[in-house]
């Protein structure tokens, strides 16, 4: 019975193909490989790139609210690229900390958050109330996808997967500026995070529910 349960659980750790931010890391990590040399000779440190990301957000956030789309889409491509080299960084020079990976994931939100913060200033100030809410609710919605995961995994159930995820909406995001369809894409990003955190939850009360039965205990 237990054995059972058990290959339950390792079935619901397991993937079933790659993702697309998979298939994005090992792009990454072939395109981006000769820029990862020449830091790793510089001696700079995985922690300093997220940082320098960071700062990009923060100015890619600032000309957002002022208008100036076509640099804030630059300052997000680029922010994007150094969120990807960070990591594969720390993984060639074997500097990968759980020091790292909180700082990462923190500036991320914070860099989301920037973003549509950024968005929601230029509408607001522009009179545009429908897309300053949906705005909002893409922040919101983003947030709460990332939420699911860090309390899912601290009830030790491996929750990075899910329909919508940070790459996702970073494309989604990208692609409404170039194409000049923010509404779409922000109502795109707003309903699909939902549905990601709705997945993670629903996940993770499948993963509770395997281990109670596991413990002897009750269901959700």
């Amino acid at each position: 019975m237990l054995r059972n349960v058990d290959e339950s659980a390792n079935r619901l750790r397991q993937p079933i193909r790659k993702s697309l931010t998979d298939l994005a890391h090992e792009g990454v990590a072939i395109f981006f490989a000769p820029l990862v040399k020449v830091l790793q000779r510089l001696n700079i440190s995985p922690n300093a790139i997220t940082v320098l990301g960071f700062g990009l957000s923060l100015v890619a956030g600032a000309f957002l609210a002022l208008g100036y789309w076509r640099v804030a889409i630059a300052a997000i491509v680029i922010s994007g690229m150094l969120d990807g080299v960070d990591g594969l960084l720390a993984r060639q020079t074997n500097q990968t900390t759980p020091f790292g990976a909180f700082l990462d994931s923190v500036l991320d939100r914070w860099s989301d958050s920037a973003f549509f913060l950024g968005l929601l200033i230029w509408y607001s100030q522009a009179g545009m109330s429908q897309q300053s809410v949906l705005a909002g609710a893409a922040l919101a919605s983003s947030l709460l996808v990332s939420y699911t995961r860090a309390r899912a995994e601290g009830i030790g159930a491996k929750c990075s997967r899910g329909l919508f995820t940070r790459l996702e909406r970073f494309i989604a995001l990208v692609a409404g500026l170039v194409l000049k369809q923010m509404t779409v894409a922000l109502w795109a990003i707003a309903v699909l995070s939902t549905l990601t955190a709705l997945q993670r939850i629903y996940y993770t009360w499948k993963h509770v529910k395997t281990v109670g039965s596991a413990d002897g205990g009750g269901g959700f």
